[in-house]
């Protein structure tokens, strides 16, 4: 039986991970419902979240070795079966009625070490599977699927509950991993050629595991590109982090308004991701990076810091969202054209790395950031307080409001000035894609055999 190739073996691959991550997903969603009625504290749903996650950063610079060293393909199917039987492990415990909130922090962190392994192998293969032409899209159809999942799970999630129940949830959950795993049998992910950057990475695990940040470091236009995203994930993060209380504290805690808006967010995102997908992108992948990230910070400070009602938030973070996934596809395509394959597993994962350090950081400086200095500043009548009064008011959430209005200014003048540094706008004219090196070797490879001729 022929293997399919191309865009229509992506396609299948991309099917089964688009049912894996609403799955997953909803069973996150149907765990925190356990979760808060189990505990009643807060501290417990954040500490399931760190658990999941701690681990699997400091797993990422190992895991994208191990990628490099083994079978993509079996590789993703590892990650999935494991998250399968801590699905497994979570489910017997339930019904046997013996689940305690301890367990999802041993399940969320064994399954979080093996999903560090799923994003660079998944990452890696596609690098193998289209044409360099293709990333962008590639990359667009991804922010669909995580995008619409963040949208349908909790709604089916929540909608199932009352008929199946958790162990119903968890049930679904492994069904579509199962399908996940059907869809990589079926599907033909190619290893990569080996290529001198790879065989300069060869060596102990520790040497492989930092191997990805000396080939970042050693190269200005990669690492400066890689520092633009760390800072405006950092902003965004500390921006995001006090949108839920800005709006909450000015509506009075209306819930409705604030899903409502979150969800239109959502929408946003699902329609950014598609019109990546038709689309392409930008010739010069550059623009839609830098170009994006002004774009997203201007909706940001409109959106959350100058506007004051339901619908210019709804109407602003729409576009925002929309813009999201045209600079996470574009910053994909030119790493994953620039990255040689057979080490992009170790690459990958470091950049992975650097950008979720961004958000404990951004955690730790939202909250004191805005509980200390901007809400007391706008919550009463000051100097500078009456002076910004005609555009932010004075109350509850006006400082928030005033604290999210800087930050989008401030992420817009770091965005723009990367444009006047020249490693970072010309990263795509400074740094020879990968396959450069492919068709010199097999040039040099071809030359004694043609002279004989």
């Amino acid at each position: 039986m022929k293997k399919p190739q191309g865009m229509a073996n992506f396609f299948i691959i991309w099917v089964g991970q688009v049912f894996s991550l609403l799955g997953t997903a909803m069973s996150g969603f149907a765990l925190t419902i356990w979760a808060w009625s189990a505990t009643g504290k807060a501290t417990s749903l954040a500490l399931v979240g760190f658990f999941s996650f701690f681990p699997m950063v400091i797993a990422s610079p190992f895991a994208g070795a191990l990628v490099d060293r083994w079978n993509r393909k079996l590789t993703m199917m590892l990650s999935d079966i494991a998250s399968g039987l801590m699905t497994v492990v979570v489910l017997v415990l339930y019904l046997l009625g013996k689940l305690q909130i301890w367990h999802l922090f041993i399940t969320g962190a064994i399954s979080g070490i093996f999903q560090a392994f799923q994003w660079p192998a998944y990452s890696a293969a596609i690098t193998m599977i289209i044409p360099k032409e293709h990333y962008g899209r590639a990359a667009g159809l991804m922010s669909v699927a995580e995008s619409g999942s963040g949208i349908l799970a909790p709604i089916m999630a929540a909608a199932l509950l009352g008929f199946v129940g958790i162990a119903g949830v968890l049930a679904i959950d492994l069904i579509t991993l199962a399908m996940a795993v059907s869809a990589l049998l079926i599907a033909h992910v190619p290893q990569p050629p080996r290529t001198e950057a790879g065989l300069e990475a060869q060596g102990s695990l520790f040497k492989e595991a930092g191997y990805g940040f000396r080939y970042i470091f050693a190269r200005p236009p990669l690492l400066g590109l890689q520092l633009v995203f760390f800072m405006g994930n950092l902003l965004a993060a500390i921006g995001g982090t006090v949108v839920a209380p800005r709006i909450l504290a000015q509506t009075g805690n209306n819930a409705t308004i604030l899903g409502t808006v979150q969800s239109v967010a959502g929408i946003g995102g699902v329609l950014g991701g598609i019109i990546m997908s038709i689309w392409g992108g930008f010739k010069r992948k550059i623009h839609g990076v830098l170009t994006g990230w002004i774009l997203s910070f201007a909706f940001l400070s409109v959106s959350f810091g100058l506007a004051q009602t339901p619908l210019l938030w709804a109407v602003s973070s729409f576009l925002g969202s929309m813009i999201i996934p045209i600079i996470n596809a574009s910053n994909q395509a030119i790493w994953q054209s620039k990255i040689p394959p057979d080490i992009q597993g170790k690459v990958f994962s470091v950049r992975r790395l650097i950008a979720q350090l961004s958000a404990p950081i951004s955690m730790l400086i939202a909250g004191p950031l805005a509980d200390n200095v901007f809400e007391p500043l706008m919550r009463s009548q000051n100097s500078l307080s009456n002076f910004l009064y005609p555009v932010f008011g004075i109350g509850p959430g006006r400082g928030m409001a005033l604290m999210i209005f800087l930050i989008g200014v401030l992420g817009i003048l770091i965005a723009a000035s990367s444009y006047l540094i020249k490693p970072v706008r010309d990263v795509e004219l400074l740094i020879p894609d990968y396959d450069v090196y492919l068709k010199a070797e097999v040039q040099e490879e071809a030359v004694p055999t043609s002279a004989s001729q």
